[in-house]
């Protein structure tokens, strides 16, 4: 009996599964996952708290449960997402990444010619209940198309050329997104490839070059009226957040109500639910998408807030010891192509809160509403998991 209990077959259950040690599905990184996970669930409380006393333009009812339930299917619909990236090995993504980078480059244009208009940007595509917004894809593709033409050089040092053709990648899509005007989702694929080619072996005069062309870009952009009235102003009322100009009022005081919120939150906060800021009826508008930090430091207070960063933190580390780990460079450039992505948008969307950065309207990873934004960054987190599961050649 007992060798017939030793020769046994192990059975499905977890932990003691039949597949090999070095199969993808046993390799899956649970803490990633359960970091993401709880981001998630804090971002369905934020949306939720952050918008059902608000109420929309002519509306007489708040939208309660509205935002909410569509974050949910959101919800549903990225991890359906993320399962689907983690299921193909991401060899298969890298050779498929110059079709998706065309498709990308091609919605990119047709925005521009018949998205939806909203404050003077064309952003998005209306599909009635959705909006689609091709700038938040972009970060996938344009990523995976980056990160795969980098890896077909295994020299130490990046060579100037490719220097050049990987800022030609990058550059078609940033051009377009700018022309939308989106200077915020911009500037994610600006800090993107600064941190793939520098960790590619790029010396430091091109990173240098690639701030020089950004800041020169921005400014021509300025110059000949490609951002519109309503991003300068943006810029304008952080450079002045003192400001008592009638035409900045509005502006300023978004910016102010965010860092009130923030203080009034104390320690431990003002409770769920509980944040007068955050209730009021227009004090911090699209907060639930714009300004969640400012609702979880005033309701969840400093605590809160280090909670919230502390899995932040988490992703980041695990996303770079992924990187590490990797079987091959291909591997290591999405890790860190995806690590600076989210790290630019953390930093950008609490700091514009704090007060310390320009307002761009970049979401919070994995809190701030948003369908495209919800489902891309699962899709990059499903790349990082692909490479953790398939480290094993």
């Amino acid at each position: 009996m007992p060798i017939a209990v030793l020769q046994r077959r192990p059975n499905s259950g977890l932990g003691n599964i039949r597949s090999s040690p070095g199969s993808p599905t046993r390799n899956i990184d649970w803490v990633l996952m359960l970091a993401v996970s709880l981001l998630s669930l804090i971002g369905l409380a934020i949306v939720y708290t952050a918008s059902r006393t608000k109420f929309g333009p002519g509306d007489t009812v708040p939208f309660g449960f509205q935002f909410v339930t569509r974050q949910e299917i959101f919800l549903i619909g990225a991890v359906i997402t993320m399962v689907v990236v983690m299921s193909f090995d991401y060899e298969w993504w890298k050779d498929h990444a110059r079709f998706l980078y065309g498709v990308t480059v091609m919605l990119l244009v047709l925005v521009l010619l018949v998205g939806a208009v909203s404050g003077g940007a064309s952003l998005s595509f209306d599909l009635g209940p959705l909006k689609i917004q091709p700038a938040e894809f972009a970060k996938f593709t344009v990523l995976l198309t980056l990160a795969g033409y980098l890896a077909e050089d295994r020299s130490d040092e990046l060579q100037y050329h490719r220097f050049i053709v990987g800022l030609a990648i990058v550059g078609v899509p940033i051009a377009l997104i700018i022309l939308q005007p989106d200077l915020g989702s911009s500037s994610v694929l600006v800090a993107m490839v600064m941190g793939t080619m520098l960790v590619a072996g790029a010396k430091a005069r091109y990173i240098a070059l690639i701030s020089v062309l950004s800041a020169s870009t921005l400014g021509a952009a300025l110059v000949t009226g490609l951002v519109n009235d309503y991003q300068i102003a943006r810029f304008t009322a952080f450079f002045n957040q003192n400001s008592t100009d009638v035409a900045l009022r509005d502006y300023v005081y978004q910016g102010r109500n965010a860092i009130r919120a923030l203080a009034t939150g104390g320690i431990w906060g003002k409770g769920w639910l509980q944040g007068s800021i955050t209730r009021a009826k227009s004090d911090i508008p699209v907060q639930w998408a714009d300004f969640p930090f400012s609702a979880i430091g005033e309701e969840f207070g400093l605590v809160g807030c280090g909670v919230v960063l502390g899995l932040y933190a988490i992703v980041l580390v695990r996303t770079w010891r992924i990187a590490h780990l990797s079987r091959d460079l291909l591997g290591t450039y999405i890790c860190v192509a995806v690590f600076t992505v989210l790290l630019w948008q953390m930093f950008q969307n609490a700091a514009m809160t704090l007060g310390v950065m320009p307002i761009t309207g970049l979401p919070l990873p994995f809190i701030s509403y948003g369908g495209s934004g919800i489902v891309t960054f699962f899709a990059l987190v499903g790349l990082v998991q692909n490479v953790h599961m398939r480290r094993y050649r």
